[in-house]
């Protein structure tokens, strides 16, 4: 990696590593940690699934104080599913983390995503603490974002910089997930760090909200973890002046942040399990947003319109019937259906087949959008979605072993 590079990947009083904990099989990256040099606000969004992961179960204990220096994270076991000694495992973790670190027990946060049910390798993972944080380097997120992946094909990792109050300020975020997606909060797991200083109330509110605009509106397969885990730190190394809720400074720092979330989101059903196709789903023309959000999430898990869009099929009679079992009142007689601005149904009807022949053109792209409009209203709201294809079932179909 050249200097230029490296430069464009670091946030001032941060550092990040990643290595080999004896985790995967194959040898891979599967620990990282991040560290700010001082003590930063966190904001955390986790799982609304019943059943939480240890590490989850953790972070909803501590985030209350809204502060941290450290986030140990493991890939290849969810430490989920594990009762009291995965529980056990985790606070065991974070205070060998703190003490190598030199720092507060309760100031380290853990997450961990990969295989349910299993019991955390306390015994090789406890070896490689001293490794792990040797190796922490302002420069280090690259090989981070390696060690969260699972059946990612690839690192995600976004940056961004912002000037507020005539500070320079930096964002960097990565994230991993490729299956399991319907986050309902955020990603199976996302950490965000910023130089930025803002007060906690700020920080808890956008990263929220933004979670709820980005990774909240992605979806691969319908379900949601029980890892899923995002964490956003800001440790004030800007010195800008204290960003409020009430603060115009919030509004630019805010964009920034929800754009790096975005991304981020986008770029985990552009590397989806087995996915050839990045669809936006637009549904517009409704009562309210969370209707058009609903009919929108409809068509978006519809095992039918998914693998159609694999087949490149122009099925478009499966996009109408997912959209009438939403549970949102609709008029089948109103509806008008795109594909890349192409009217394929118009009042519930089918235009003919010059119309789907010119679509069909569109539906064989890696990346395309289906709009419906519900003549209903002046609402409107997007999910981003992939298709599900035969290597989706492959991957899934032996994932343990």
């Amino acid at each position: 990696m050249t200097r230029e590079r490296q430069n464009s990947y670091f946030v001032p009083g941060f550092r990040f590593s990643g290595i080999s904990g004896g985790i995967k099989k194959d040898g891979a990256r599967d620990l990282g940690l991040i560290q700010s040099d001082t003590i930063a606000n966190v904001a955390g969004v986790f799982t609304t699934n019943r059943v939480k992961a240890a590490p989850v179960l953790l972070d909803m204990e501590r985030i209350g104080s809204g502060r941290c220096r450290g986030i140990l994270v493991n890939s290849g076991n969810a430490n989920a599913c594990t009762g009291e000694r995965g529980l056990e495992n985790a606070r065991l973790l974070a205070d060998l983390v703190a003490d190598e670190l030199g720092i507060d027990r309760e100031l380290v946060l853990l997450a961990s995503t990969g295989v349910i049910g299993q019991p955390l390798p306390m015994d090789r993972i406890v070896k490689k603490i001293p490794k792990l944080v040797q190796e922490l380097s302002p420069y280090g997120i690259s090989s981070l974002a390696e060690a969260i992946m699972t059946t990612d094909t690839r690192p995600k990792i976004e940056f961004e910089t912002v000037t507020v109050g005539g500070r320079d300020i930096r964002l960097g975020g990565v994230a991993k997930g490729a299956g399991m997606i319907r986050p309902r909060m955020a990603t199976m797991l996302s950490f965000i760090v910023s130089d930025v200083s803002i007060e906690l109330d700020a920080l808890r509110a956008t990263t929220r909200e933004g979670a709820g605009r980005t990774f909240n509106r992605i979806t691969i397969d319908g379900d949601t973890s029980t890892n899923d885990t995002l964490l956003v730190l800001a440790n004030g190394r800007a010195d800008n002046f204290r960003i409020k809720a009430s603060s115009p400074d919030l509004a630019p720092f805010q964009e920034k942040l929800w754009s790096v979330m975005d991304r981020l989101s986008k770029q985990l059903i552009e590397d989806a399990e087995g996915a050839t196709k990045f669809v936006e789903i637009h549904v517009k023309g409704a009562q309210t947003e969370h209707d058009a959000l609903q009919v929108a999430f409809s068509i978006a898990h519809s095992p039918l319109v998914k693998t159609a869009f694999f087949g490149e099929d122009l099925n478009w009679g499966r996009i109408l019937c997912a959209a009438g079992y939403s549970g949102v009142t609709i008029e089948p007689n109103r509806l008008d259906l795109f594909l890349e601005g192409v009217r394929i149904v118009e009042d519930g009807v089918g235009c003919g087949k010059e119309a789907e022949t010119q679509a069909t053109e569109a539906i064989k792209k890696r990346s395309f959008t289906v709009t419906l409009d519900l003549h209903l209203g002046s609402e409107a709201a997007s999910v981003v979605t992939s298709d599900l294809s035969y290597d989706y079932v492959k991957i899934n179909g032996s994932y343990r072993s």
